[in-house]
């Protein structure tokens, strides 16, 4: 292994064009991560055709690239704009802003750009040296350890709920009804449509995302709502790499466990960083000593979704590399320029077609260090668009979140529920229903309705088949503990608002 991994080193560094080639998809990545409306997906998808010409390791290296700097680029809008650049930064506006409206948004992208490297370094080395066994692992996960997966998670809106769980219950319930909307998973059956067509394909995740995050933050700032002052965050100095040894010396235990969950999120097909960021941004509050700190503005909040949404990219393309199974929507796109450069990825590839897999790797390495320049570089100038006028960034923004919506299937029923989305999220927000719940739960429903069908069928309809299975089993056993910790800490804090 080592020496075809030295191999592809020597076939990626010694080759100026292939340089290029990453470093053009890495300064793409970023640019469709950054702005709002625009994914890694979109990026990659546009690019698919340009690699065409290419050859295999050439052009499928710069689609790695893409995806490496478009799930960090999300970071930058997230913290700026409080509008997350892709699923996966959900959860980086929710300390991210906060500290950037303090005048320190030089150390959120500072750390956030760390967290990213390292994450998307932990998730490299991890797929390099343990992806045939992980795979092997997960190869015999079936609907009711699914089941399992999606329940546990589920369990984590507690942590996102803030002061109210019966709110955060709620904007949950609420997001799996809308994603309840268009066709039933396995028989089709439709649902919720009123005999509309465009219903029956119901609601995408960046049309909800984008809706409720960015289009609500707009008509917020407009209307005068947001009452922040955009100089607190464009006159900020930075300092090296934004911030000081000191203040990272302590997170070492929040970026490895959330570059491992980030991981081991990535492998399971079907979530991915959308789900991974959200997850290890409860656990990192659930375990830390001081809880409620989180969401006022501290780097804990900043790291632990940086790390796991970019350790989950190692995590997804280990699935897609061993046994041709996508883990997310980035590597079905890559899934799909495997196939078109003649390549078929399985547990052959790495005996058929080695010397490409590990230029890929290679080129991975050198991406996310060449992510790391491009973000710390730009930072400064990332900041500058603050500076812009709000009543020509506001409809820039708009525009663009349009064109996103729009370029998903090219209907305009999206860009209506667009706009449909960012007046629920602005209703939510009067009624102090938080909205990270109301996410979890769209993204969470189809798997976790899917998975529980299939167990039902796979069993006669017996449910407590899910007790013969072990692994599913363990995730139960977590599910209940989170359950009873989760009540134990609200209860107590009731007790103390009491007493106060």
């Amino acid at each position: 292994m080592i020496s075809m991994l030295a191999a592809g080193f020597g076939a990626v560094f010694l080759d100026p064009v292939m340089i290029m080639a990453v470093f053009a998809g890495v300064v793409i990545g970023v640019v469709f991560g950054a702005l709002p409306g625009l994914t890694c997906v979109a990026g990659l998808s546009l690019l698919l055709p340009v690699t065409y010409a290419m050859k295999s390791s050439m052009g499928l290296s710069m689609m790695t690239a893409l995806y490496i700097g478009g799930t960090s680029g999300g970071l930058i809008s997230a913290i700026l704009l409080n509008i997350p650049g892709t699923p996966s930064s959900i959860a980086t506006c929710f300390d991210g802003r906060p500290l950037a409206t303090k005048g320190e948004a030089g150390k959120a992208l500072g750390v956030g750009v760390f967290s990213s490297i390292y994450g998307t370094c932990f998730g490299i080395a991890c797929m390099i040296l343990m992806a045939p066994t992980l795979a092997a692992i997960t190869i015999n996960f079936g609907p009711w350890e699914y089941f399992g997966v999606t329940v546990c998670a589920l369990t984590l809106i507690s942590s996102l709920c803030g002061k109210s769980l019966l709110k955060g219950l709620i904007s949950a319930v609420f997001g799996m009804m809308f994603a309840t909307v268009g066709l039933a998973p396995i028989d089709s059956a439709q649902r919720f449509t009123f005999g509309s067509v465009a219903l029956s394909s119901g609601f995408s995740l960046l049309t909800v995302l984008v809706g409720l995050y960015a289009i609500s933050e707009v008509v917020s700032t407009a209307s005068g709502g947001s009452g922040k002052d955009v100089s607190i965050i464009t006159d900020y100095k930075i300092k090296g790499l934004g911030f000081t040894w000191n203040e990272i010396k302590g997170q070492w235990k929040n970026l490895n466990i959330s570059s491992l969950i980030g991981l081991v999120i990535g492998i399971l097909p079907g979530i991915g960083g959308s789900t991974s960021n959200i997850v290890a941004y409860s656990v990192a509050k659930d375990s830390s000593k001081y809880p409620e700190k989180f969401g006022t503005g501290i780097i804990d909040g900043v790291v632990a979704p940086e790390s796991s949404n970019n350790a989950s990219i190692g995590g997804a393309m280990i699935p897609l590399l061993t046994l041709g199974i996508p883990g997310d929507g980035s590597t079905a796109i890559l899934l799909g320029a495997f196939l078109l450069h003649g390549l078929q990825p399985g547990p052959l590839l790495f005996q058929t077609n080695g010397d490409v897999v590990y230029s890929i790797f290679a080129s991975m390495i050198l991406s996310t260090f060449m992510m790391g320049a491009v973000m710390y570089l730009g930072m400064r100038v990332f900041v500058k668009i603050l500076k812009v006028p709000s009543y020509i960034l506001m409809p820039v923004i708009v525009v663009l979140c349009c064109i996103g919506a729009f370029a998903i299937n090219s209907r305009v029923f999206d860009v209506w529920a667009l706009v449909a989305f960012g007046m629920l999220g602005i209703a939510m927000h009067k009624a102090n229903l938080p909205a990270p719940p109301f996410i979890l739960g769209f993204l969470l429903c189809e798997m976790f309705e899917t998975n529980l069908r299939r167990g039902l069928e796979y069993s006669n309809g017996n449910f407590f088949e899910i007790f013969n299975r072990p692994i599913a089993m363990v995730f139960v056993v977590i599910t209940v503990l989170s359950v009873a910790y989760s009540i134990i800490a609200n209860v107590k804090r009731y007790r103390r608002d009491l007493c106060d």
